[in-house]
């Protein structure tokens, strides 16, 4: 039990943190600076791709282990 909730918390936080940087490198590469002064469009849009990143990497994360899952099942 306590190995499957380890597993699930670092498969988890390594999806958000490796989509987050992700969303993070692609708005750099498109110039938007989430940590620009004030809050001007692109640092909001730099901001939301950060949060989508974020999300979509839990997401793929939890399908990955999901998937992991289902093969040890069969």
């Amino acid at each position: 039990m306590t190995n499957k909730l380890l597993i699930e918390g670092i498969s988890d936080a390594v999806g958000f943190v490796g989509g987050a940087l992700l969303g993070f490198w692609a708005g750099q590469w498109m110039g938007w600076d989430i940590f620009s002064q004030g809050y001007s469009p692109a640092s909001i849009g730099g901001i939301v791709l950060v949060g989508l990143g974020g999300g979509a990497g839990l997401q793929i994360a939890r399908r990955w282990r999901a998937a992991q899952s289902a093969d040890k099942k069969d």
